[in-house]
């Protein structure tokens, strides 16, 4: 096996054990947030739970894109994958907070959901970093746009931490919705870029 050969071994084992930290991570936050927005009736916490699911979705594809003898023959489809994931983050997003825009939703103060928000906070930017690093050396664009997805993770947690905290001390019950649809713009301007393959290892 030639310097580049080992080299390119070490990467992809790098790149499935991130993506499975990522899972991990991702299934726990899930169940977490879910429960928590259940109980606080927050929309904010309940839409950052479903986007852990989808999360998992995209980082499942990268593992199911490695899991093959030739990753770069799945690269197509897991792109595919990314990108819808991509596109339902954006649309529940946008649906949940026009909803709560129109409405004028007063969601219940959550200790629980400010703490996941700032432990989520601290944990994505590092998972993301290494992944993107790792799949640029290794020239994958699912590797590359899944820790887009995990960054975007990243935008939403500061976005939920912001959220609860202003309706819980100041009770702008607005600002959450408000800056949740700019976190849509963003998704929905990554889901192109991995859908047409831009998502590619010199970014």
């Amino acid at each position: 096996m030639t310097v580049a050969e080992t080299r390119r071994a070490v990467l992809t084992r790098r790149v499935r054990l991130l993506v499975a930290a990522t899972i991990a991570y991702n299934v726990v936050e899930a169940v977490v947030a879910l429960a928590a927005g259940s109980v606080a009736g927050s929309p904010a916490l309940i839409g950052f739970g479903l986007d852990s699911v989808i999360e998992v979705s995209s980082a499942a594809a990268v593992a199911w894109q490695f899991s093959g003898p030739d990753p770069e023959a799945r690269e197509r489809t897991a792109l595919r994958v990314i990108a819808l994931s991509f596109f339902a983050l954006a649309a529940y997003v946008t649906v949940e907070s026009t909803r709560a825009l129109l409405t004028g939703a007063e969601p219940g103060h959550s200790p629980v959901g400010l703490t996941l928000a700032a432990v989520s906070l601290a944990v994505m930017p590092v998972l993301s970093g290494l992944q993107r690093r790792a799949g640029r050396e290794l020239g994958s664009r699912t590797a590359v746009a899944d820790a887009k997805q995990t960054l975007l993770c990243t935008y939403l947690s500061a976005v939920l931490l912001v959220g609860l905290a202003l309706n819980s001390l100041a009770g702008w019950t607005w600002a959450d919705p408000l800056a949740a649809l700019v976190i849509a713009a963003v998704a929905v301007r990554e889901g192109r870029e991995a859908w047409r393959g831009d998502a590619c290892a010199c970014r």
